[in-house]
């Protein structure tokens, strides 16, 4: 019960916490928060290590990812500008998280395939 209170501002729908919230749920900012890890990287890599991925998208999760602090864009003077990204200092105790999270993910794998199999064969059967 003690944890209760600090979710409540993440269930508010007009706060800033479910501003960020919603943000890193949706399908690609963990993914790009990930393949960032603690190492700054172009976009054309991030785009190629992330499969799926297209060029709008990355560049409207890029930049909803900055403006919540979370990754910082650096412009360097050349010709052309080289422009690379890279994990903020609360982007990495994110990632943090987001590691977890996948490895998770990763140990879970056959458990979850598992159960999706058994609801669909119910779900057929049922219909």
């Amino acid at each position: 019960m003690g944890n209760e209170a600090n979710l409540e501002p993440m269930l508010r729908a007009n706060g800033i916490a479910r501003q960020v919230i919603d943000h890193l749920g949706d399908k690609w900012s963990l993914l790009v928060i990930a393949a960032l890890g603690h190492e700054a990287q172009r976009f054309s890599r991030l785009k190629a290590r992330i499969e799926g991925i297209n060029q709008r998208m990355l560049t409207r999760t890029l930049r909803a990812l900055e403006r919540d602090g979370i990754v910082e864009r650096n412009v360097y003077p050349t010709s052309p500008p080289k422009v690379e990204y890279v994990l903020t200092r609360i982007g990495r105790d994110l990632s943090v998280t987001v590691t977890g999270l996948c490895e998770w993910a990763r140990r879970n794998l056959d458990e979850v395939e598992a159960s999706q199999r058994l609801f669909d064969e119910r779900s057929a059967k049922e219909m």
